[in-house]
């Protein structure tokens, strides 16, 4: 393993381990705030982090001339990040983290229908192997609740893939700091209703986690873009998977979940699913 790699898988290793606390953070937001408000307090966090980034590009980082790309971008974002965040609060750790690890699985065959790339056929074994192990966490003939809430996770890991998708289509002409703060912008302004609408007394130790939600968020979007720019995606992306760890640890730590077999045969097939699908993916990946 050459030293590109290695520091790389642990830059990897460090931002999915800061993501995970930031779902534990969700999960517990959870409990006292509406999904609209922990969304809204998300992306608000983002632009607060963006802004001096911008005031040292300038205003002028921000003109686009494919604003309905960046509309469209941020709806479906946004969209995703209410299905996963009202996943996180009603689903064990574990069982939201994979769910949400499909979304990769969606993007070949997204970009194949949409941008007209090939998918090759590990592409779509990847899906169907995928696909199979969510239908596994689903549990067909179980808990009603537990099944409703997996299928949000699930809308969710599509919409978030549809998302991913966007950024590629419009990634020739716009900058990453653009597309995040359109993105941040879109969705305080879509969550910013319904925060209203179902707000609820935010307690004092509750700002508190807030701010740490933004830091360990975008700490760990840092982490991760460090991660994929030192070393190659196809030799380092299977440590993403640390998060089905992360989860099944906080969530036994914290709320006393212990995982089911299925969510062991889930984690099996997504993670022989994603494993497929880096060993299908380009060299130069």
């Amino acid at each position: 393993m050459t030293d590109e790699i290695r520091l790389g898988a642990l830059y990897l290793l460090l931002g999915e381990a800061l993501l995970a606390i930031m779902g534990a953070i969700i999960k517990h937001l959870s409990d006292d705030l509406s999904t609209e408000q922990i969304v809204f307090f998300r992306n608000i966090a983002g632009l607060l982090f963006l802004l001096p980034l911008l005031l040292r590009t300038g205003l002028s980082e921000l003109r686009t001339q494919v604003w309905y790309w960046h509309l469209m971008r941020g709806l479906v974002g946004v969209s995703a990040m209410f299905c996963y965040f009202w996943a996180l609060g009603h689903l064990p750790l574990t069982e939201a983290f994979l769910v949400k690890l499909s979304a990769p699985l969606f993007m070949p065959v997204l970009a194949w229908w949409w941008l007209k790339e090939p998918a090759g056929r590990y592409s779509w074994l990847a899906l169907f192997t995928g696909f199979a192990g969510v239908a596994v966490i689903l549990r067909p003939g179980g808990e009603q609740a537990f099944t409703y809430a997996a299928l949000i996770g699930l809308a969710g890991a599509i919409l978030a893939a549809l998302a991913k998708v966007t950024i590629r289509r419009m990634s020739q002409t716009e900058s990453s700091q653009r597309i995040v703060f359109y993105f941040g912008l879109t969705g305080a302004l879509v969550a910013a209703p319904g925060a209203m609408l179902n707000w609820q007394p935010v307690p004092a130790e509750g700002w508190l986690w807030i701010a740490l939600m933004g830091v360990v968020a975008t700490t760990g979007q840092l982490a991760l873009t460090k991660a994929y720019r030192i070393a190659p995606t196809g030799k380092v992306g299977v440590y993403v998977y640390s998060a089905v760890i992360y989860g099944a640890l906080m969530g036994w730590f914290f709320w006393d979940e212990v995982p089911v077999w299925t969510t062991f045969a889930g984690a099996a097939l997504i993670i022989s699913a994603g494993l497929i699908n880096l060993r299908g993916a380009p060299k130069k990946a």
